[in-house]
């Protein structure tokens, strides 16, 4: 399923858009969370089903989305998407994608000239991509893609806005460390295209252990997903929120925060963060943002024997 929209909420003084470029089935639930286990996701069909798996396909329904954040004045995004015409080899799902992001974007009110601070939560494929857009606008018209290898040059998409990149993400990821040890080809092609054009234009902050963005938002390290993965929180007015990025792909790690993806590159390091940032929203009352879920996007979380729940869901799990 497709789908062109932006919701909106308010978190206290702090109005959120979700901004949802596609939302549809993704990977099969053994390929995205292997140690869930096929029984979790049947025991909670009825809460998971539909907006979170397909139980016909047995794929986790994901979304590819940008949060919004307009706070003291400014416009804040949160992840920026896969990008158009990008190499990704090793990511079919995403080789040569072309979406409507910027289209989107502006339908929900924001052009790429209002936006103040991008923040990139950490640097996957799916997170950075339109941080860049290609000069000669080829990346955006559908005339076939750029590679940004001799096909074109990257540029900052959001002209005036400082990007916020977790610094040992740059590190791990970038050319001092061969483009994440070697560990693919894609890593490479991301941080050139995506990451290494901001670098050059000189509208990258990068940043370790706590930064603050204004009076309601701080960006907190929780590394495991990747090195330099991280956590914003926002707190206005008694209202809380933690947007968390991949810590979670699905609420089955909700149920058992010691089920990490696929995806993660330290998946114990994952777990610990997940575990640590899922207490303090369950004991904080903060609303919890993933990157990637589906239905209304947003979880209320709540404290369960070893685990957590989501509010007014009895979920169940075997053990």
């Amino acid at each position: 399923m497709t789908q062109d929209s932006a919701q909106r909420t308010v978190v206290g003084d702090v109005e959120v858009i979700r901004v949802v470029e596609w939302q549809g089935p993704f990977a099969t639930t053994g390929e995205l969370v292997p140690s869930a286990g096929g029984d979790t996701w049947k025991d909670n069909e009825d809460w998971l089903a539909p907006d979170h798996w397909d139980p016909l396909s047995d794929r986790a329904v994901m979304a590819l989305q940008t949060w919004v954040l307009r706070s003291g004045g400014r416009t804040i995004l949160v992840d920026t998407g896969v990008g158009n015409g990008r190499e990704r080899p090793g990511s079919p799902q995403f080789h040569h994608w072309q979406g409507d992001f910027l289209g989107v974007l502006e339908r929900a009110g924001v052009r790429p000239e209002d936006v103040d601070v991008v923040v990139n939560t950490h640097l996957h494929a799916d997170h950075v991509g339109w941080n860049t857009r290609a000069a000669d606008g080829s990346d955006g018209g559908g005339t076939g893609p750029t590679d940004g290898h001799g096909g074109g040059e990257w540029v900052p998409t959001f002209p005036h806005a400082e990007y916020l990149v977790p610094a040992a993400d740059d590190a791990h990821f970038g050319p001092d460390n061969a483009y994440g040890g070697g560990r693919s080809q894609s890593d490479r092609f991301v941080y050139e295209d995506s990451v290494a054009p901001l670098h050059r234009a000189g509208r990258i902050v990068l940043w370790d252990g706590v930064h603050r963005i204004d009076e309601h938002l701080t960006l907190e390290s929780a590394p495991g997903h990747t090195p330099g993965s991280a956590v914003l929180r926002l707190a206005s007015a008694g209202e809380r929120a933690v947007f968390v990025g991949d810590l979670l792909h699905s609420p089955v790690q909700i149920l058992d925060p010691a089920h990490s993806s696929c995806f993660c590159l330290d998946a114990r390091g994952a777990s610990v963060s997940r575990r640590r940032i899922l207490e303090r929203a369950a004991d904080e009352r903060e609303l919890v943002v993933p990157a990637h879920f589906g239905g209304s996007g947003i979880a209320e979380v709540r404290r369960a024997r070893s685990g957590f729940r989501l509010a007014g869901r009895g979920l169940r799990v075997r053990r």
